[in-house]
């Protein structure tokens, strides 16, 4: 047994979670010494074996930002040309089907990310900057000691065993889950869905699956592979997601209620399931079976957790913590945030300050922006095949995050609890009226037909949409202007909200909506901010 120098911080895992959290603790705080222990060996494949190559604009701006990886993400990653949803199940005419999407790229940035390239380069950046990167590592037990002595990590490398003491601990071991199973701290969640995904090493580009000139021009440019595609169906959604690498990533996401994992769980049978409910997507796969590079599936993925911060010195980040749905790519947006609360609170020990209270005040900020993310998806798979419908959730879904989660984020407030306080009414309401509107969406796509277009949807033809993205991007608002933004945009979902309601009544005259127009009591009608499906 070897005992390893002190650090003060241990990171157990050393995948996407523990490698950007430990450079930004050695960002923040000059000398400090973090140690890190990933099972994996290094370099890790491209076209890695794990899901999560979408981000979108918060763990984006924690890349490229926060973290200064900027020039790797321009270089070595692709820029993402936003989402783009198909309704198209069962049908081989892409180009007849409703197109929900940007034709153009909006302001703030996001990037499709080869996670083995990104991990590696992760990796080499973390040895650069002093950190005691350990690949090869295997975690045997973890003491974790409740008042102020050292916890203590035993783990095996290299043929060896080896003892380290450290301050803090932070658990970043993804579904593995050392410090939760440990500390039995699992939590599941009422949402039920499963997932399988694969990667092809080819470009899938859908522009192909069409000869339309007048429909490959609705995009400048002209280059929807670079979207992170949507195939939507009833209780399902596909997704096709280009890699830097030259492969393509593929995935299905469904309800376990309508959609049997078991009807997919090799790569066969989602061949078969394709062949039924996508057919063009196995046109487009068939004749590329040799190419097939992984396959994985997860039951159950989407899970919560009872606690992340603690006032003893230790904390969970990313997936060993809690875990949403890939629909809107919140994962990287989940790893900026709590790496950003446990950033601040080894601060705030450093610097010989309380912290236990803003372990606590931290943990229920971010279980109440979990609550909130969930609730987009929680019995709500049975939309995604209506062509009608589903756009205007997914408006308003980005209206949601854009205007509040996000604002809080890109100025720079995530840990400023004053401003949080003084907002507590306003976001309450958002919270609220999100549940509401996600139900009654629910409610309208079970009573409606779900009308068809063969039109393109362009959230860059919306004015204020775009400019929603836009805002992201300004300087930091002093304390007066930030407030007032943030009640600008309660505002502006409110108005949303009442569209919405008028939309849905249009298709159900009888449908109660009475739980929205409470919270929405006072805003006029609006008459422009959807999308007129008509036109």
């Amino acid at each position: 047994m070897h005992d390893t120098p002190q650090p003060d911080v241990i990171v157990l895992g050393g995948g996407l979670a523990g490698l950007t959290l430990a450079l930004q603790l050695r960002q923040r705080f000059e000398g400090i010494e973090v140690l890190v222990l990933e099972r994996r060996e290094h370099p890790v494949l491209e076209a890695a074996h794990k899901v999560g190559e979408s981000s979108v604009e918060i763990g984006a701006n924690y890349f490229d930002a926060v973290l200064g990886l900027k020039s790797h993400l321009m270089a070595r990653q692709l820029k993402k040309f936003g989402f783009r949803f198909f309704f198209n199940e069962g049908r081989r005419d892409l180009d007849r089907t409703t197109e929900l999407g940007a034709s153009r790229y909006l302001a703030a940035p996001s990037y499709q990310i080869d996670r083995g390239i990104f991990e590696n380069h992760l990796g080499e950046l973390a040895r650069e900057r002093g950190i005691h990167f350990l690949d090869g590592a295997r975690v045997e037990r973890v003491s974790l000691d409740g008042g102020v002595s050292p916890h203590e990590v035993e783990y095996e490398h290299a043929g060896s065993r080896h003892v380290a003491r450290a301050r803090w601990v932070v658990d970043a071991s993804g579904r593995a889950g050392l410090l939760k199973r440990q500390l039995g701290l699992a939590q599941d969640n009422a949402h039920d869905a499963n997932a399988i995904w694969f990667r092809i090493a080819d470009r899938i580009d859908v522009h192909d699956w069409s000869q339309d000139a007048q429909w490959k021009a609705r995009c400048d440019p002209p280059a929807r592979w670079l979207s992170t595609i949507h195939l939507c169906g009833a209780g399902y959604w596909t997704w096709l997601i280009p890699l830097s690498s030259g492969s393509h990533s593929v995935g299905i996401v469904c309800d376990a209620k309508i959609h049997p994992l078991e009807s997919m769980n090799t790569f066969e049978r989602a061949m078969d399931w394709f062949r039924r409910f996508q057919p063009q997507l196995y046109d487009a796969l068939d004749g590329r079976r040799h190419l097939l590079q992984d396959f994985r599936f997860l039951r159950h993925f989407s899970h919560g957790c009872k606690q992340v911060f603690s006032g003893q010195r230790w904390a969970l980040t990313g997936d060993a913590g809690l875990f949403l749905d890939p629909f809107y790519s919140p994962g990287s947006d989940f790893i900026a945030m709590s790496n950003t609360y446990i950033t601040e609170l080894i601060a705030k020990d450093r610097a010989g300050e309380e912290f236990a209270p803003y372990a606590r005040a931290y943990e229920q900020v971010y279980f109440s922006f979990y609550e909130s993310t969930l609730a987009l998806y929680t019995d709500q798979y049975r939309i995604f095949g209506n062509p009608e419908v589903m756009p205007v959730k997914v408006i308003w879904d980005y209206t949601y995050y854009w205007g509040v989660l996000a604002q809080i984020w890109y100025q720079r407030r995530l840990t400023d609890l004053n401003s949080l306080s003084r907002l507590r009414s306003e976001l309450a309401q958002a919270k609220a009226l999100n549940f509401a509107v996600q139900r009654l969406l629910r409610a309208w796509s079970a009573a409606g037909g779900g009308r068809e277009s063969a039109a393109m949807l362009d959230q860059a033809a919306l004015p204020w949409f775009a400019e929603l993205n836009q805002s992201l991007l300004d300087p930091p608002l002093d304390d007066a202007g930030y407030r007032a933004r943030i009640r600008a945009n309660v505002t502006l979902l409110k108005a949303l909200a009442v569209e919405i309601v008028g939309r849905a009544r249009a298709d159900v005259p009888d449908i109660d909506a009475t739980e929205v127009e409470a919270l929405a009591q006072g805003i006029a009608p609006e008459t422009a901010l959807l999308f007129r499906l008509a036109a």
